[in-house]
């Protein structure tokens, strides 16, 4: 009987979706695995199985599945937090906080609010009368803003102004101290955010936290963590360490069985929509004069691109406003930097066809794009560039890799999938359906190299694997919101089985 933490040497009765599988042999199949990669597919039965057998019953055998952008101690204490993406004001956000439950440190804690539509403004005023003298904080859904009342303010030795927010840098100092928790308490939330995770096919995550994360990551590895693969990112606060160190991109972790491996340098150059701080070549409709800003000067950013470059550290660079991608691309292009740009959510038509030509890859969260449709709609009405351009860049030759941002959006491939493909949720109709991608682009996407790079279904290949009920290249989107998983395989082990 097979079990979660057994090695398999046969998936039996199976059948294969995704990049690589047209060239398997038709109709069911058995998978052999060996030392952690695939060794062969033959026709069902036509060759005996050996060793431990994974019986896959006539279900779907795809690659296993990637996160491209998760901040994982902030996803994993989501769930000791109050949700506020049900609230519809700012009244209704402090009043929900002030029946939320006090944590450990004597915190409130919510997460997830969208005030860009709300008829009402956050104050400080408000969330005072709503909260008391108990330090309470509200952070945004896009983690570039956190509402607090005067206690909080004074526990966090801040001066507030009318609004109790703090912006960019002041809010993710705010999310950087209530990350810090006692790491037997923070740990264990990441085990279960890593087992949720493997639950939904996930093989692997780049982990952009902002701290120091080898730390972090040693620490879990000897605590016998081995549920995910994991690259994670480096802060510029912490470049210097890193060069020093000696890390460089790819080099894995000592004890992790190259589970866990340096990942890029991440840089944060631009605000968000949520919080009209992204930088826009244009104004923020109903806000003459606010275009956003960048969070860095140009030549800062080169001039640590180019440090990381040197030290052989890819850079992972946040850019959601077209002046900021523009920008964001010039950087690659004059240090010779590779890697990412996270998000691209408002990408010039000129810059397109740059990511191919730099060879930089577009990480993406299709979540977003639906999660925004009306924000977007109403905040970015005047501007000239494309939104969320999924098929645009695609279609440019850029390398699309699938994330989720969470706790921004939740941690779900499929969910992720079916909103590139479909760029519909809840029964709405597809939101600029124009900049929809195929099911065959999404999955391998999803997968660690990215669309144009993806994993594949072939003997040599690592057996990261998942077994699921339904095939993703003809789902549709509710078929695809709604896919089990059966198990998931990581160089052939078992990390989940339903």
């Amino acid at each position: 009987m097979t079990a979660v933490g057994d090695r398999v040497d046969t998936i039996v009765a199976a059948r294969l979706s995704g990049p690589g599988s047209s060239l398997a042999p038709l109709g069911p199949v058995d998978v052999f695995l060996a030392d952690g990669a695939i060794v062969d597919i033959a026709p069902a039965g036509a060759v005996r199985p050996v060793g431990r057998v994974l019986d896959a019953g006539g279900a779907w055998v795809i690659p296993g599945l990637w996160d491209h952008h998760v901040h994982v101690m902030q996803w994993a204490l989501v769930a000791q937090r109050q949700h506020l993406d049900v609230a519809t004001s700012a009244a209704d956000a402090a009043q929900i906080m002030a029946w939320a439950p006090v944590l450990s440190d004597g915190r409130r804690v919510g997460t997830g609010f969208r005030d860009g539509l709300w008829g009402d403004a956050p104050t400080l005023e408000l969330i005072d009368a709503a909260t008391g003298a108990v330090p309470t904080y509200l952070i945004n859904s896009d983690v570039h803003s956190v509402w607090m009342n005067s206690a909080a303010f004074e526990r966090e030795g801040m001066r507030p102004d009318e609004s109790g927010l703090v912006r960019e840098e002041p809010a993710f100092e705010i999310s950087r101290r209530l990350n810090d928790v006692d790491p037997a308490v923070g740990d264990a939330a990441v085990d279960a955010m890593a087992a949720d995770a493997a639950s939904r096919g996930v093989v692997g995550i780049v982990d952009l936290d902002m701290a120091w994360n080898a730390s972090a990551w040693e620490r879990r590895v000897a605590g016998g963590f081995d549920a995910l693969r994991v690259d994670f990112g480096i802060y510029p606060e912490h470049l210097e360490r890193a060069v020093g160190e000696g890390l460089r991109t790819g080099d894995e972790l000592t004890g992790s069985g190259g589970l866990v491996r340096v990942g890029p340098l991440k840089v944060i150059t631009d605000g968000s929509l949520g919080t009209r701080t992204a930088a826009c070549s244009h104004h923020y409709t109903g806000e003459p004069g606010n275009v956003g800003a960048l969070n860095y000067p140009p030549d800062e950013v080169l001039a640590l691109m180019t440090r990381a470059t040197g030290a052989g550290i890819d850079c992972a660079i946040h850019a959601i406003g077209d002046v900021a991608n523009s920008a964001a691309l010039d950087a690659f292009a004059a240090s010779g930097a590779r890697g990412t740009i996270e998000h691209a959510q408002l990408v010039a038509h000129a810059d397109l066809a740059r990511f191919a030509r730099l060879g930089v890859a577009a990480s993406v969260q299709p979540e977003h794009a639906l999660d925004d449709r009306d924000m977007t709609d109403a905040m970015w009405r005047d501007q000239t560039a494309l939104v969320y351009p999924l098929r645009s860049l695609s279609a440019a030759g850029a390398n699309l890799r699938f994330g989720s941002d969470a706790p921004v959006a939740r941690l779900d491939p499929w969910a992720a999938m079916a909103s590139a493909v479909h760029r519909s949720r809840d029964g709405r109709e597809a939101w600029r359906p124009d900049e929809r991608v195929s099911a065959e682009i999404a999955m391998a996407a999803s997968t660690r190299g990215g669309s144009t790079s993806p994993s594949m279904l072939q003997p040599g290949t690592v057996a990261d694997l998942v077994v699921c009920d339904r095939d993703p290249a003809t789902a549709d989107e509710w078929e695809l919101r709604a896919t089990t998983v059966a198990a998931t395989v990581l160089a052939g082990r078992v990390t989940h089985l339903a």
